[in-house]
């Protein structure tokens, strides 16, 4: 048998014998399965150093190697192209030991259409060049739709859905004008031009020139009120009074033309920091955090490759970015071609030394570090709760990670299982699962939990859990544990039993006595909440396939309108009112609906018109 030490100098020797050249590596276990992904400019010197002086690595390295069972490589021409294969293969294979952009989604801005003769103010994650004016973006659209309403609430934007020039003088203003909340663009009152002028303050305020916007109003006010224009004077006061108030809540941090990145990094045993400070028009307009884990390795091969990702996915990208640590040379070059790459100008990527900018990092490492904090506080609360519940059930290990499934259905149709997945307490949406139960020809929760989990478990590529909770009782349990002995796999099992009211009330297992949760707060409200979450997303999965059946079933029972039928129409209409209100000309440019297919649809709709308008006389 191999020992540790003699696969270390077989890896030692591979290493040695590597190109001096770009590349990515990849690290694996002995069961092939993808521990880490690196690169390097220099593969030889980077893959080698895993493997000797052993004595110097980190806890998360050593425990790395300690792993490590073989290696591959992938050589590149630059260390750009080693950064963007090493991100692809993350993304790919998503190893344990590296670091992630779970969210791979395009950020939000807000959109004013200064294109437009009447312009508009909208979210969009796409940026343009359609000569419309973009601000963000923003982490997310909440800080982006705020934005929006306070904009339109100070300068009396109109947010109703009407389209103008087309709708002035149409109909009557609505309350917002009445409380002076909208300019009544729709009464006519305002003419285009003193209408666009009321941008000429949004503008500014949507680039954060707070100072400049407060002075433009000042004057404003001041005029209005030395030419006794007192309504004027007082509506300008007000949106003075409601913009102090967002301003108190933005942190200037530098001159009003500035716009910068500012990141920053705080690491302890616990886990890792990363935050980023979004300045725009010298104010802190926004900011994310991302934590990571004691098992991560945070270093600033990862970094940069985090870092990578983070701007591949923005629209907008400034042209300074700050690091309050700094990255390796060809990790920096690398990072600073594919920024330039990416925005279509010179990015400067740089860690200051002194000054004010060196603060501003400080300041930003200040809330990494209370990020951190707050992230530990939350994960030893929930880790406490964990192993109060692996006492309780007697467990060998505390199940960081636990899935727990449930059974919905109507009748004895659309039998469905749905399954949700706990880790460190925190649902995991993209481990969710959902199960056609195929196996019963009637309602049989014992039957269709047993497909449930048999089905999967025979996706071990999903890591498996370290608790199953069943929403049941010692039947489901029972079955469950005979299909896991069946298959040679040890994974607890147990059920989440409710009371007449069908609330939690206690576990059980298959022969045991219930175990009571009801004074045990922490562990009630965890299974309580996983039970009433699984419960959700099992009877959504079940009702939406319901809807859908009786859409089709609705369709086909139309003279010559099949199931293959009836979903082409669904899919092309947006539903069975889309169908209902199509023409004959729109009907019959559907695949495979022929004029006699349209004639009897038209028909049948025209009946079930006439019924209903039949009903509602009768009713009246």
């Amino acid at each position: 048998m191999i020992t540790e030490t003699e696969t270390i100098l077989g890896l030692r020797d591979k290493a040695g014998r590597l190109p001096l050249s770009p590349g990515v590596y990849l690290m694996k276990d002995k069961a092939g399965k993808i521990l880490y992904v690196g690169k390097s400019k220099a593969l030889r010197h980077r893959v080698l150093s895993y493997f000797t002086d052993l004595d110097h690595h980190t806890v998360k390295t050593a425990k790395l190697v300690s792993l490590i069972h073989d290696f591959e490589v992938m050589l590149t021409s630059t260390e750009m192209e080693a950064l963007a294969l090493e991100n692809r293969l993350i993304k790919l294979h998503t190893p344990k030991f590296n670091i992630k952009l779970k969210d791979g989604k395009s950020y939000p801005y807000v959109k004013v259409t200064m294109n437009e003769d009447y312009p508009r103010i909208l979210v969009t994650r796409k940026r343009l060049a359609d000569g419309a004016r973009y601000f963000g973006p923003y982490s997310g659209t909440g800080i982006a739709y705020t934005i929006i309403n306070t904009a339109r609430k100070v300068f009396g934007i109109p947010d109703c859905k009407k389209q103008f020039p087309r709708d002035i003088g149409r109909t009557r203003p609505c309350l917002n004008h009445q409380i002076g909340l909208c300019c009544g663009l729709c009464t006519g009152r305002l003419s285009k031009e003193e209408y666009r002028a009321l941008f000429h303050d949004i503008l500014p305020f949507l680039g954060g020139a707070f100072s400049e916007v407060k002075d433009s109003l000042t004057k404003q006010m001041e005029f209005a009120a030395e030419n006794l224009m007192f309504e004027t004077a007082a509506l300008c006061r007000d949106r003075i009074r409601s913009l102090s108030k967002l301003w108190d809540k933005q942190k200037v941090v530098a001159a009003p033309y500035v716009e910068q990145d500012v990141i920053a990094l705080h690491t302890d045993q616990t886990c890792s920091c990363l935050a980023i400070f979004y300045i725009r028009g010298g104010a802190v307009t926004d900011k994310e955090s991302f934590v990571f884990g004691a098992d991560k390795i945070v270093d600033g091969d990862a970094v940069a490759s985090f870092l990578y990702e983070l701007y591949r996915v923005r629209e907008y990208i400034p042209k300074e970015i700050l690091l309050d640590f700094p990255l390796e040379e060809e990790n920096l070059a690398a990072l600073s071609a594919m920024l330039r790459e990416k925005a279509g100008y010179k990015v400067t990527v740089r860690a200051p030394e002194k000054g004010d900018l060196k603060k501003l990092c400080a300041m930003v490492r200040e809330n990494a570090k209370e990020y951190a904090k707050q992230y530990n506080d939350t994960a030893e609360k929930e880790n406490d709760t964990l192993i109060r519940l692996a006492q309780l059930l007697r467990l060998e290990v505390v199940p960081e990670k636990i899935e727990a499934f449930d059974i919905s259905n109507y009748g004895s149709e659309h039998i469905t299982a749905g399954k949700v997945r706990l880790e460190n307490g925190k649902f995991v949406k993209s481990a969710y699962r959902t199960y056609k139960i195929q196996s019963t020809n009637g309602p049989d929760d014992y039957a269709s939990m047993r497909e449930a989990v048999e089905r999967r478990l025979g996706h071990p590529e999903d890591e498996y859990p370290d608790l199953f909770l069943l929403d049941g009782g010692k039947g489901h349990v029972s079955v469950v544990r005979q299909l896991l002995d069946e298959m040679g796999i040890c994974i607890p099992v147990f059920g989440m039993v409710k009371d007449e009211f069908h609330k939690t009330r206690a576990l059980t297992g298959e022969e045991e006595e219930e175990i009571s949760i009801a004074k045990e707060q922490a562990v009630f409200l965890l299974i309580y909440k996983l039970q009433e979450e699984v419960h959700r997303y099992t009877v959504s999965r079940m009702t939406g396939a319901k809807r859908k059946s009786l859409r089709t079933s609705s369709l086909t029972e139309v003279p010559g309108i099949g199931p293959a039928k009836a979903k082409a129409l669904l899919a092309r209409f947006k539903g069975l009112r889309g169908v209902a209100e199509a023409s004959y000309e729109e009907l019959i440019s559907v695949k495979g609906i022929s004029e006699q297919n349209a004639k009897q649809l038209i028909s049948h709709f025209s009946a079930k018109t006439a019924e209903n308008e039949s009903e509602r006389t009768e009713s009246l």
